[in-house]
């Protein structure tokens, strides 16, 4: 249906001004809101710990983190309290650290789930309502602790009491205001991709919530089905109040415009930054060849016989953060531009599924159908000029990172299985040339902006687009 296809353009826009909107206004703020809720908790932990309601967990320096995990909140017995107390705490006081201090901000990799994950950190312990009378056993628990604190405490440790209760209570508002925000865009994000899948479908099968499934399973393996979001999209798509329910989608996507309009653009240089754009769309294929050589590789490092102490300490990992990525590599590797050394701690699982999400970035901006080109001439050329930019620095880590972990199967497997190892080389090559042409789009596309000031400055009218 064309109207259809109207409706996923323009959509597929207004989500990429929300998701540029929401990184320059939402996620700073979500972050500094978060940062002062994470040293409010800080504070109260580190109290807790000083007056010997929960003793130093042994194990909290060496917890290894993948991804957020909101700790265990099931109830517990006296006397396993003091023990299930000391490891939860310090379990979420090492989550919100790795959350305000490793965390990515960005529209993209905020997903739905990891929103889910967050909301379940800041909703923990009900900061709100911190009462004995909470249904909730950590958060009783806890206003139990405080409250013994309270007694006969120095004026100093009430003053920080009472700050931190004070920032962890004034803060949960604007937090969820701003997950909100951020959760709207990515339920629309999601039923785009969705019609990615229900677009090929017989509307007989497209309107049915157990055919959308199978298919998606078979053409998007790993992509989470969220009932609720599919039959919002049937409704929008299928039925008659369909194009009301798509006004009312786009209305509430639209970004206020605080800059004056433009009345006249005389001279148009956004082909540039296309052509740079689908220079860094080309290399989707070479990441999709990387992605299944890593796999291998990855299949038999973890195949090789390991050492009594080795096995230990994977075991030891697995017990204390069981849902923790369970594979970690620690890279060291020279920094191309400022000549040092440089140490980074891979978490590969997470690493690959952040990768396969890149992917699937990159592939419609390789495109040159008539659509793909018509989205990217409908931005505004300093939307273009920022993707661009963006996705060139995003390109040099992940090279970055992808010749370190080349080197790093090379030399960590062992020698009989050295020549079983895939190398990445020329991809990588294939990948730098890319990032180089792209880049050098941005540079003349800066030169001719700079030339085109220029001769305005000198009163010579610039010649028409």
């Amino acid at each position: 249906m064309a109207e259809n296809d109207n409706y996923v353009k323009d959509l597929a826009d207004a989500l990429r001004a929300k998701g540029d909107s929401l990184e320059k206004t939402e996620l700073p703020k979500l972050k500094d809101e978060l940062r002062l809720f994470h040293t409010g908790y800080t504070s109260l932990y580190n109290i807790y710990v000083k007056k010997g309601l929960i003793h130093i967990d042994p194990y909290k320096q060496e917890a290894k983190i993948g991804e957020l995990e909101v700790p265990k909140a099931t109830s517990f017995s006296e006397a396993e309290k003091l023990d299930q107390l000391t490891r939860r705490l310090a379990n979420y006081d090492n989550q919100l650290d790795f959350l305000v201090n490793f965390y990515q901000y960005s529209a993209e990799f905020l997903t739905l789930d990891r929103i889910k994950r967050i909301v379940g950190l800041v909703k923990y312990i009900d900061w709100v309502n911190l009462s004995l009378d909470s249904q909730s056993p950590m958060t009783q628990a806890v206003a139990e602790m405080t409250n013994q604190i309270k007694i006969g405490s120095e004026p100093l440790t009430m003053s920080v009491i009472t700050e931190s209760l004070s920032h962890l209570n004034k803060t949960c508002a604007p937090i969820m205001t701003h997950l909100k925000a951020l959760s709207d865009y990515q339920r629309e994000v999601y039923k785009l991709d969705l019609r990615d899948v229900t677009i090929d479908m017989p509307q007989a099968e497209a309107t049915n919530l157990t055919n959308i499934r199978k298919k998606l399973t078979h053409v998007k393996p790993g992509f989470p089905f969220y009932s609720d979001l599919v039959e919002e999209l049937i409704k929008e798509d299928y039925t008659p109040e369909g194009p009301e329910l798509r006004k009312e989608v786009l209305k509430k996507l639209q970004v206020a415009d605080s800059k004056p309009k433009v009345v006249k653009a005389p001279i148009s240089f956004k082909s540039i930054l296309i052509e740079g754009i689908s220079t860094l769309g080309s290399t989707a294929g070479s990441f999709n060849d990387i992605l299944t050589k890593l796999g291998e590789n990855q299949a038999l490092l973890d195949n090789r016989k390991k050492g009594f102490i080795e096995k230990i300490i994977v075991l030891l990992r697995q017990m204390l953060n069981k849902d923790a990525d369970p594979t970690i590599y620690d890279l060291e590797y020279m920094d191309p531009v400022k000549a040092v050394p440089v140490k980074e701690k891979v978490y590969f699982n997470t690493f690959q599924g952040d990768l396969e999400r890149k992917v699937r970035t990159l592939t419609p901006m390789a495109s040159r159908n008539p659509t793909t080109l018509a989205k990217l001439d409908s931005m505004p050329e300093e939307q273009l000029l920022g993707f661009l930019e963006r996705n060139v620095r995003e390109l040099q880590t992940l090279h970055k990172t992808l010749s370190a972990l080349d080197e790093f199967f090379k030399t960590e497997v062992d020698k009989v299985d050295r020549e079983k190892i895939k190398g990445i080389k020329p991809e990588l090559s294939s990948i730098k040339n890319a990032i180089l042409k792209a880049n050098a789009k941005r540079h003349e596309y800066n030169a001719q902006k700079e030339e085109e000031e220029q001769l305005r400055r000198l009163g010579v009218k610039p010649p028409e687009a």
